[in-house]
């Protein structure tokens, strides 16, 4: 048996490197702290921080700012809200009689009557029809 001849050296088996989001778990960070490693710590800008939800004056947020534009809605003239008043009035009924009769809130009434209401033109139709009065097209 001169020709076989045994190999009696260790054989080393290795698991594969630590991913990088095992390197820096804790664990690993402590291990490599007590073997006395160099270990980098560097922390990112946004770290702890809801960047997202900070707002940030952006060229359109800074364009809205400097517009000087006053915006607002439409508001009921002063002719149709008298218009209106004076029809509900001769026909001796109240707001809110008024505002079942067109299947509308008594607030909406109360609106229109206050000139707060911004218009809108199937609720002015429905007082044209009830009141018997024409309300729109006096401009």
């Amino acid at each position: 048996m001169a020709g076989i001849v045994q190999d009696w050296e260790p054989v080393v088996i290795r698991k594969k490197a630590p991913t990088a989001a095992a390197r820096k778990d804790e664990k690993a960070v402590n291990a490599a702290r007590r073997a006395g490693a160099e270990i980098e710590t560097i922390r990112k800008s946004t770290a702890g921080t809801n960047k997202a939800a900070k707002s940030t004056t952006t060229l359109n947020t800074r364009k809205l700012d400097e517009d000087t534009e006053n915006l607002a809605h439409e508001k009921v003239p002063t002719e149709l809200k008298k218009a209106i008043m004076q029809a509900r009035m001769d026909k001796k009924l109240t707001q809110a009689q008024l505002a079942q009769m067109i299947n509308e809130k008594p607030q909406v009434i109360q609106e229109y009557e206050s000139g707060k209401a911004i218009p809108n033109q199937q609720i002015i139709s429905k007082l044209e029809r009830v009141l018997g009065v024409k309300l729109r097209g006096k401009k």
